[in-house]
C-alpha cells in the first residue's frame, strides 16, 4: 500500500492575506471542519510558489514536474477526539499542465485549471524578486515581491504562523461528506518583503463572491523558503 501519493520542492511561496466576512466562506465550507480564525479574523490567501522536482508513487515525472502554481485558499480546522487539526480549503488551484490539472482533479476531487503561466526569480546581492503570471481571458496577472534574501524563524503567534502551520487538506465532496488528506513539511523559514504587487481578476478566477478583492489591498505579504514535501496517499472521507 503506498504511503506517499506525491513528493516535490514547493519553493518561494508567496501568500497575499485578505481578511474577508466568516458568511462569504461559509458555502465553501467542507462539512465536520470550521473556519480558523486569526485575531478573530478569518483570511483567503492568493498563493504563487513553484513546484519542483515533482514525484507521484516516487515515480518522477521528467517533462511536468516543475511549474508554477496559483491558488486561492482559506483556513480551517477540524476537531478529531483531542487532536485540533488545522488544514486548508481550495477555492481553486491553477497549473499550467492540463494532464497535472486532470490528476489532482480525479484523484483528488480538487478544482484545478489549467491555463498559462510563467515565473521570474531574480537574485542580487542583498534582495530577491519573485513574480508570478498566469493568463486568463487574453490577460495576463501576477502576484510578485521583493524580499531580503536573509531568512528567519517564524515567530509564535505571528501571521506567519497561522497562514503556513496548517497541514491537512480539506475537500468537500458533497453536501454530506468530505474528505481529508495529510501535507508533510519542516516549519518554514521566512523573509522580509520589501515591497509587492498584484494584479488578479478575482471575478474570472474566483467567481462573483469574490469580485471585491479587485478593489482590496492585502492585510499582509508573507513569503516563505519553503522545502521538500509530501502528501499522503491516504484520505479520509467523513
Amino acid at each position: 500500500m503506498f504511503e506517499t501519493f506525491l513528493s516535490a520542492r514547493w519553493e518561494n511561496l508567496i501568500m497575499a492575506n485578505y481578511a474577508v466576512d466568516p458568511a462569504l466562506l461559509k458555502p465553501y465550507l467542507p462539512k465536520g471542519v470550521e473556519l480558523d480564525f486569526y485575531h478573530n479574523k478569518t483570511y483567503v490567501s492568493l498563493v504563487g510558489f513553484m513546484f519542483k522536482q515533482t514525484s507521484l508513487f516516487n515515480i518522477p515525472i521528467p517533462f511536468l514536474g516543475t511549474f508554477e502554481e496559483i491558488n486561492l485558499r482559506f483556513y480551517v480546522k477540524r476537531i478529531d477526539g483531542d487532536v485540533i487539526k488545522r488544514g486548508v480549503v481550495f477555492i481553486n488551484e491553477t497549473v499550467p499542465y492540463k494532464m497535472v490539472a486532470w490528476l489532482a482533479n480525479k484523484l483528488y476531487k480538487e478544482h484545478y485549471i489549467a491555463i498559462p503561466t510563467k515565473n521570474q526569480i531574480m537574485l542580487d546581492t542583498t534582495n530577491k524578486s519573485i513574480k508570478y503570471d498566469w493568463k486568463i481571458n487574453n490577460n495576463w496577472n501576477h502576484l510578485s515581491v521583493k524580499t531580503t534574501k536573509e531568512q528567519q524563524q517564524m515567530l509564535p503567534e505571528s501571521i506567519e504562523e497561522f497562514i503556513f502551520e496548517h497541514y491537512y487538506g480539506y475537500t468537500k465532496l458533497n453536501s454530506q461528506l468530505s474528505q481529508e488528506y495529510k501535507v508533510n513539511h519542516p516549519r518554514w523559514k521566512v523573509s522580509k518583503v520589501i515591497d509587492y504587487s498584484i494584479h488578479c481578476d478575482f471575478t474570472s478566477m474566483y467567481g462573483n463572491d469574490f469580485s471585491f478583492l479587485n478593489k482590496q489591498e492585502p492585510d499582509s505579504i508573507i513569503i516563505a523558503e519553503g522545502s521538500p514535501v509530501t502528501v499522503n496517499w491516504k484520505r479520509t472521507t467523513f
